[in-house]
């Protein structure tokens, strides 16, 4: 990646955090390398370098800064929306999949060999996705030392770290200061145990109302609750289970986790920063979609809307295929009719393998529906890929091939839970009518044709028809 220096430097002496995530200014004055709206003193010019990424800066011998939460940077726009090799092994590195399965598995799942993913990553990052994954493990162990009351040994085998030694390394390495020294005295911690509380940040505005309207009106009773202010669900994670509970906040969104264990850290963290698309770049997108005089209102109005995305590619293909056809209350009543559900208790979406062992009179649908539930659950539990790391063309094909699983379908898994920003459906009859409602075309044809303007953002504009 290639970063203009006088538009960084700009960024970095306004302290626009906007630019967090894009990229790391790093400073050879203090060898400390922190995020574009870094309250620190602006450093002076000639002891300015940028980096695409923190493994880069941390690979050139700089350290994190200690005056900013690890947690208060989004993540880059630019890998959250790119569907290449690259924008999908970050998500990936994001999700845990390195410390879980090692590059080789990262290299596997990609279709790619090592050497290649290191070369391409190394060209656009400045690191390699040990270097990256290390970073944020880096990251993840931080956050645990400031926010619980776990031993530093638990934390280290908890960020990812094969050693207590490489922990300690690696934590004096990156931020300067010994594991202990991060932990300070009296600070309040969470008691509960597996808790963690901590800050997802992200680039304003976000139009908070709007997410939690959607997820409300769309959520399975025993799953998700959410009222005018909170979000809370139950996660199915790498190595166990989550309740997750997220409240939107003027410069943040306040999570609070409860890991059965704490491994899954990272990819809770992530798979929360996807649902409510807390990395997108809302000015870029709300600039492209208000050049189009029919949407400009709304987003004078409504600044910030998201995409609502999901936890779990396979729990939003379901959701897809129960809900082709019928009312969003119709399908979250048979969506809860598959739920083993616990009094007082929330409980995470079943796995496919669950729902192949559930009972015909579980699925309260036609027997067809029925059937393609069940091949849905077969190719996924055969490798069918449904999460932000899938490559999205393959992923749509192999939608489509299974009975029953049409262009809408596809194209609504596609864009809640893989992730496309660029995704439409013309044909839907809530965007029809939305459409209507704002004096564009509403022949599915003629929409479509229509909605090339909005490119690459067109599951944005989506959202905002089916608001209107």
């Amino acid at each position: 990646m290639e970063l203009d220096f006088e538009r960084c430097y700009r960024a970095v002496d306004s302290r626009d955090q906007r630019f967090d995530g894009w990229f790391y200014t790093a400073v050879t004055s203090t060898g400390i390398y922190c995020k574009p709206s870094c309250p620190a003193v602006t450093p002076k010019r000639p002891n300015v370098q940028f980096y695409p990424s923190a493994a880069a800066a941390q690979r050139a011998g700089f350290r994190a800064c200690r005056r900013c939460r690890p947690d208060a940077a989004p993540g880059s726009p630019e890998w959250d929306a790119r569907a290449d090799l690259v924008g999908r092994a970050m998500r990936l590195i994001g999700d845990g999949v390195v410390d879980r399965d090692g590059v080789p598995g990262l290299a596997s799942r990609l279709g790619y060999t090592e050497r290649h993913l290191h070369r391409m990553l190394t060209a656009e990052l400045g690191a390699g996705p040990l270097a990256l994954a290390r970073a944020q493990r880096a990251q993840t162990a931080r956050i645990l030392i400031e926010t619980t009351d776990l031993g530093l040994a638990e934390i280290a085998f908890a960020a990812g770290f094969g050693s207590v030694r490489q922990f300690n390394e690696t934590i004096r390495e990156v931020y300067g200061a010994a594991p202990s020294q991060l932990r300070k005295p009296g600070a309040r911690r969470a008691v509960e145990a597996g808790t963690v509380a901590l800050r997802l940040a992200y680039r304003p505005p976000l139009h908070a109302a709007s997410l939690l309207e959607f997820l409300a009106l769309r959520a399975i009773p025993g799953v998700e609750e959410v009222d005018a202010t909170t979000y809370q669900r139950a996660l199915r994670l790498p190595h166990g289970t989550a309740t997750v509970t997220l409240t939107p906040q003027p410069e943040y969104v306040a999570a609070r986790l409860r890991l059965t264990d704490v491994r899954d850290l990272a990819p809770a963290v992530a798979r929360c920063r996807r649902l409510l698309d807390l990395d997108a770049d809302p000015v870029a997108v709300d600039a492209t979609l208000a050049a189009d005089e029919a949407l400009a209102p709304a987003i004078a109005k409504e600044p910030g809307v998201r995409v609502p995305r999901s936890v779990d590619g396979w729990e939003m293909a379901v959701r897809a295929v129960v809900g082709q056809q019928i009312s969003v209350p119709a399908a979250r009543r048979i969506l809860t009719s598959l739920v083993p559900t616990r009094p007082d208790e929330l409980t995470p979406f079943p796995s496919p393998e669950q729902v192949l062992e559930l009972p015909d009179e579980a699925f309260r649908m036609p027997a067809a529906r029925r059937a393609t539930i069940r091949a849905l659950a077969e190719a996924v539990a055969g490798g069918l890929h449904l999460d932000p790391g899938a490559d999205r063309e393959s992923a749509v094909a192999g939608l489509t091939a299974l009975p029953g699983i049409g262009a809408w379908t596809a194209g609504y898994v596609a864009m809640r839970g893989i992730g496309d920003p660029d995704t439409f459906l013309p044909t839907d009859l809530g965007i029809r009518r939305g459409a209507e409602a704002l004096g564009i075309p509403d022949d599915p044809k003629a929409l479509d044709a229509y909605a090339t303007r909005w490119r690459p953002w067109r599951s944005y504009a989506l959202i905002r028809l089916w608001r209107s």
